[in-house]
């Protein structure tokens, strides 16, 4: 596993740059991410289970909107 450390604004590329993981902010002790990548690249959070329906609708309602540059 790479840990890494970020300030609000920075920014990970992932497979020469085709992910983009930005942090949006840090409020006490949540971290807030931005996640660009192709719609092909499923990105689901850890605690929704891979089959659950919820996952799903996640998916299916989620447009990917991307970070300002």
């Amino acid at each position: 596993m790479l840990v890494l450390s970020r300030k609000p604004g920075e920014t990970i590329y992932i497979d020469d740059e085709t992910i983009k993981v930005k942090i949006v902010s840090i409020e006490g002790n949540r971290v807030r991410l931005g996640i660009e990548a192709p719609t092909s690249v499923r990105v689901r959070r850890s605690e929704v289970p891979p089959n659950n329906p919820q996952s799903q609708q996640d998916t299916d309602e989620d447009q990917r909107p991307r970070l300002a540059s």
